[in-house]
């Protein structure tokens, strides 16, 4: 099945020699890409050109435009009001500072569609006030950092950009979107309930009752930022722009609330908010540049084709089929980044999905859910890390602080995968 076992050990040896050293995951994709090139005797151009392919698709376009968006909304204000609105709704309930920490993320996942923005932000509010009103400090950032991971699901989300091209653009942008509203809802949902009955049996206490007469502004105010992906999504589903305007509208919405209605954003801040999103951007690119010359040697070596063997001669059964490839998932999330790691395993892991029944649309909310687990898995969970950070505290106790809410997260992970209605019963009715 595979053309040639050298080239094959060459290009993942060569890749998890260089994940060893700590190589940035870009480089040691264009190093282990290279070097299997040189190998195999294929002309540079033919790789260079696959390189550029992947970085002139139209869908593309979204991703800036998403990234500038988020570092506007961000540094906008939003973050403080969708906390206030959040307290509105649910503060005076036992435990109601960590249950607003979970709500405040549902909003703002619908604005950043990131994770490490989310723990950043709400973060970088909430840990502190949660530890000064009786919160313990593993249980805050506990909270903070699983609530985040709304933020790979509920649209608008960069992350299932880069699984639509890595799926070769056959997936429709606009169809994920619309599947990750039911599994994030339900995702937030799930923590809501734990967090509760967690708050319940340790005694956390009750927040402070918010004023009647301050309830209009702060409605309106968080109404502002909630609009984001109402506006996105709204826009989607009546046609009036597609997935990728939809980027560029978030940007002009983004300046609006920044700029005239909270007004704190200045033109010296917008300085800064264009600076941080070319950054973020810059390695991005250089990342999708690279995984498109990975990802051509995969297809030319046909591992995909092999790994589909392997794994259904282990079983024809698709629930055993599906069950390890959540497994495999969850294991290369906690050694590697998610935007790699989408672009890698989409075209290794989703013809085994589709061999096995899966819907594209499907595997892709399940993808998104799989990696952002991985995030807050050590030794490379990147949003745990910020996490620890902010709350400062140990790697090791931030990881303890999270474990109960696996269980939430590991049951509506086993319900994307077997209940295909939760991702696709919205993309149908909405004719996607």
């Amino acid at each position: 099945m595979i053309v040639d076992p050298i080239g094959v050990l060459l290009l993942i040896g060569v890749f998890a020699v260089a994940l060893v050293l700590r190589v940035p995951i870009a480089l040691g994709l264009a190093l282990a890409s290279l070097s299997t090139v040189l190998y195999l005797g294929i002309p540079l151009p033919v790789v260079g050109q696959q390189m550029v392919n992947q970085l002139t698709t139209f869908p593309l376009l979204a991703i800036p435009f998403f990234i500038l968006a988020g570092e506007i909304m961000s540094s906008g204000g939003i973050t403080r009001r969708l906390i206030d609105l959040a307290n509105l709704l649910i503060g005076r309930l036992r435990g109601g500072m960590a249950m607003l920490n979970v709500m405040a993320s549902t909003f703002f996942g619908g604005i950043s569609g990131s994770a490490v923005a989310d723990t950043s932000s709400i973060g970088s509010v909430m840990i502190p006030v949660m530890k000064r009103t009786g919160y313990d400090a593993r249980f805050s950032v506990g909270v903070t950092i699983s609530s985040s991971i709304q933020g790979v699901l509920i649209p608008p989300s960069h992350n299932v950009i880069m699984y639509a091209l890595a799926a070769g653009g056959g997936v429709s942008i606009g169809g994920l979107f619309i599947a990750g509203i039911l599994p994030g809802l339900l995702l937030g949902v799930a923590l809501l309930v734990l967090t509760y009955l967690l708050a319940r049996w340790r005694k956390y206490p009750k927040g402070e009752r918010i004023p009647l007469r301050d309830a209009p502004k702060i409605v309106w105010q968080g109404l502002l930022g909630v609009l984001t992906p109402i506006i996105i999504i709204g826009g989607v589903i009546t046609g009036v722009f597609t997935a990728t305007e939809s980027s560029a509208i978030a940007c002009v919405w983004a300046l609006l609330v920044g700029l005239v209605f909270y007004r704190e954003l200045t033109p010296k801040g917008l300085v800064g908010v264009l600076s941080r999103a070319m950054l973020t951007l810059s390695a991005v690119l250089f990342l999708i540049a690279a995984a498109g010359a990975f990802g051509y040697l995969l297809t030319m070596l046909r591992i995909p084709a092999a790994l589909t063997q392997a794994l259904t001669s282990v079983s024809e059964n698709p629930v055993v089929v599906l069950l390890l490839i959540n497994l495999l998932l969850l294991a290369l999330g906690a050694i590697m980044d998610m935007a790699p790691l989408i672009l890698i395993a989409t075209p290794i892991l989703l013809p085994v999905a589709e061999s096995v029944g899966m819907d594209p649309i499907q595997f892709g909310i399940m993808l998104m859910l799989n990696l952002g687990l991985g995030l807050l898995t050590p030794p490379v969970g990147g949003v745990l890390f910020v996490g620890a950070a902010i709350g400062r505290i140990t790697i090791e106790d931030a990881a303890r602080g999270t474990m109960p809410f696996y269980v939430p997260m590991l049951l509506v992970l086993l319900a994307i995968t077997f209940i295909p209605g939760l991702t696709l019963w919205l993309p149908t009715v909405m004719g996607f």
